[in-house]
């Protein structure tokens, strides 16, 4: 399997970077991790971290190319909450850890994909988005139904309201899972944090990345920073991986 990938985060404007990024490539398979500490939570950096080590691990430790792929996904989301539990059970339940998390699988020509939160999969074709992820937050209910635009989802009083994460309750939370989708060559899949995402035009986003020989780590800096700059002094966390899927 043939790709191109890189991997940004920064921390903006917060005291600290509480976002976990990493793409594991195999020969046969690859996997592409954002998770997002929760920052009106304790031990919100620990969190993800936890979250994005367990399932880089348990990709690591299985045979590629996956039998199950959308099953490796879910059963992953699993331990890393199982996980982030048992890292808050000491705490009172409003101050537990607290993470969201999106990943996407690519093999064999295809790409599947899962999340809990307000982390993002996108998939991009010919310049322009095919397919994201839908949030599990309040202001994305609103977006669907027509009663918001997406421009004003980043000064809406309820955006930072999620309402499926890793953590906290012991019952496993709302997951989102895709089904399979065929790739063609050129196709690019990016994982994100709301950082990221919050602070870009989607349409910039899949523009971004039409110039194939523009290494992948100067688009994401450029996107990034573009963020960065139109979030202002109180930027959040910014991270992004990106794969492009040259087979």
């Amino acid at each position: 399997m043939r790709v191109e990938y890189a991997e940004l985060s920064l921390k903006g404007g917060r005291e600290t970077n509480q976002d976990r990024i990493c793409v594991a490539v195999a020969e046969d398979a690859a996997l592409m991790v954002a998770c997002d500490g929760m920052g009106g939570h304790a031990e919100g950096e620990r969190a993800a971290e936890i979250a994005q080590r367990m399932v880089a691990e348990r990709f690591w430790h299985t045979p590629q190319p996956l039998l199950d792929p959308l099953g490796f996904l879910h059963l992953s989301l699993g331990a890393a909450h199982v996980a982030v539990v048992t890292l808050g059970l000491p705490l009172p339940m409003e101050l537990r850890p607290r993470a969201t998390c999106a990943l996407c699988l690519v093999q064999q020509g295809s790409a599947y994909w899962a999340h809990v939160g307000d982390s993002r999969v996108y998939h991009v074709r010919a310049g322009r988005v095919r397919e994201r992820t839908r949030d599990h937050s309040h202001v994305e209910l609103l977006v669907r139904e027509g009663l918001i635009n997406p421009g004003q989802v980043q000064n809406h009083p309820l955006r930072n309201f999620v309402e499926s994460c890793l953590g906290g309750e012991p019952m496993l939370p709302e997951m989102a899972m895709s089904a399979r989708r065929p790739l063609l060559s050129g196709d690019l899949l990016l994982v994100c944090t709301d950082g990221f995402w919050a602070n870009l035009d989607e349409a910039l986003i899949g523009s971004s990345f039409t110039a194939a020989d523009k290494p992948l780590r100067d688009v994401l800096a450029n996107l990034s920073e573009q963020a960065l700059l139109n979030a202002g002094p109180l930027s959040d966390n910014t991270s992004v991986a990106a794969l492009r899927f040259l087979d």
